[in-house]
């Protein structure tokens, strides 16, 4: 079946596992529906080709950000260098940013630094963020929660959680602070019972659909590289379990993330 409108909202086209066939993955993304996909940047390079990428191709746009996992000094010079990477006007939002407690490359009060130190930008460009929180819930609303009351609130939206892996009072938590829930194919695997309760009575218009190409392929290509055209089973399976019409569930997750990104909704 092919689908109109899709929007994947997190892929990394710029790692290497691409590099022999990324025109074909994006022919491949084009003929199952999908007409916009989201490149955050995870460090400075990752930011740097991000926006490359975007500027090359008319259905990429691009985040640019360093990744709570990534062992660098934020200092002032790259956030000047960030500041100047997000002033291409294909890129739509700060990211991907946040904690990751699962790891311990890096201490957790670097983290929340870099974190901060991202936020404020995010603020000083009017841009939304993309939000990586992995066994970090309290801590990345807390801090969201102080960003908002000194004033980092964008107009319309402020960001997403990216992979939401959290669970039913996390996504309120979320929510409640104006954030989307990002899915992806975690949702399509047998033990994702309480990721698809979840995904079956948040708000609708607090959704969005994302690969997080190349990983976290749906079950069906469970163990593969996942690519773009893939966001459709994540589609299927929110619209399965919402009862749902699948064309329904992908224009408003279409729609929500021109809303978040400030993206003409007209294609």
């Amino acid at each position: 079946m092919i689908i109109d409108l899709l929007t994947d909202t997190h892929c990394h086209l710029n790692f290497r596992s691409f590099d022999e066939d990324r025109e074909s993955v994006l022919d491949q993304a084009s003929q199952h529906g999908v007409v916009r996909i989201l490149n955050p940047g995870i460090n400075l390079e990752a930011s740097r080709d991000a926006v490359a990428l975007a500027n090359k191709y008319s259905e990429v746009y691009a985040a640019v950000g360093i990744h709570p996992n990534e062992p660098v000094q934020l200092d002032s010079e790259s956030i000047r260098t960030l500041r100047l990477l997000a002033g291409h006007p294909k890129v739509a939002a700060i990211g991907e940013i946040g904690l990751d407690y699962h790891h311990d490359e890096v201490s957790p009060s670097d983290q929340a630094r870099k974190f901060r130190a991202q936020l404020d930008l995010a603020a000083e460009l009017d841009l939304p963020v993309i939000i990586h929180c992995r066994e970090a819930y309290a801590d990345v609303c807390a801090i969201l929660k102080h960003w908002q009351g000194q004033g980092g609130v964008r107009s319309s939206s402020v960001g997403v959680f990216h992979s939401f892996s959290g669970d039913h009072g996390d996504a309120k938590a979320v929510v409640a602070l104006g954030f989307y829930l990002g899915i992806t194919g975690s949702v399509t695997f047998p033990k994702s019972d309480r990721l698809r309760r979840i995904v079956s009575h948040a708000p609708l218009d607090r959704l969005l659909i994302e690969t997080d190409a190349p990983f976290l392929a749906p079950q069906e290509r469970r163990g593969k590289r996942n690519e773009p055209a893939y966001v459709r089973w994540v589609a299927e399976r929110i619209a399965s379990e919402r009862g749902l019409d699948l064309g329904a569930l992908v224009t408003a997750t279409t729609r929500n993330a021109a809303t978040l990104f400030d993206w003409d909704n007209q294609i």
